[in-house]
């Protein structure tokens, strides 16, 4: 029996954002969706300007199948085996628009419904505390807005309507510190 050839591996450019920085680094493998599906919170960097940049860069380059070599890139690894026998895993990856009802930190008293991106990333969000309307802000409010891993089945369980974030956006108040 001939067995058919490993397919090509060529090198991308990964990020895992972690909001006040991130870490790069250069992976060989068949394609950027064998990498989001080997590692958690990770994202294939594709616009050019980024890539030509990161070229003058000093960055690790790892094969996809030694990325033990790397803590940060292992841990990632091994999160994402964790995640992908749970119920939800990957239900929200590949949507052009995701919405969820999250909680709010621990001893908050309120709620967030967020609008994410297709990239995992807040785009408007309307924060609920007690009987009121809600404020609403956008992603012009937000300095720091690091992805959310679509994949995570834990997001699966936060799913809400579009139509149920709608109407809340509009009963919203604008923050009353934007003064954009």
């Amino acid at each position: 029996m001939i067995e058919s050839p490993e397919p090509a591996k060529s090198r991308h450019l990964v990020l895992h954002d972690y909001g006040m920085g991130g870490l790069w680094w250069w992976i060989r493998a068949a394609s950027a969706q064998q990498i989001v599906d080997t590692c958690a919170e990770v994202e294939v960097v594709t616009d050019p300007e980024t890539v030509a940049r990161a070229e003058t860069w000093s960055l690790d380059e790892l094969d996809i199948d030694a990325l033990s070599a790397d803590p940060a890139l292992a841990a990632l690894r091994d999160k994402r085996d964790g995640h992908r026998h749970r119920p939800g895993f990957g239900a929200l990856a590949g949507r052009d628009r995701v919405h969820l009802d999250m909680p709010g930190e621990d001893g908050e008293d309120s709620r967030y419904l967020v609008e994410f991106g297709p990239d995992g990333r807040w785009l408007r969000q309307v924060e609920l505390t007690g009987d009121g309307p809600g404020i609403r802000t956008d992603s012009a409010n937000w300095p720091i807005n690091p992805p959310i891993d679509l994949y995570d089945p834990q997001y699966a369980a936060m799913e809400i309507d579009a139509s149920a974030f709608e109407d809340a956006w509009d009963r919203a108040l604008p923050d009353p510190g934007d003064h954009s």
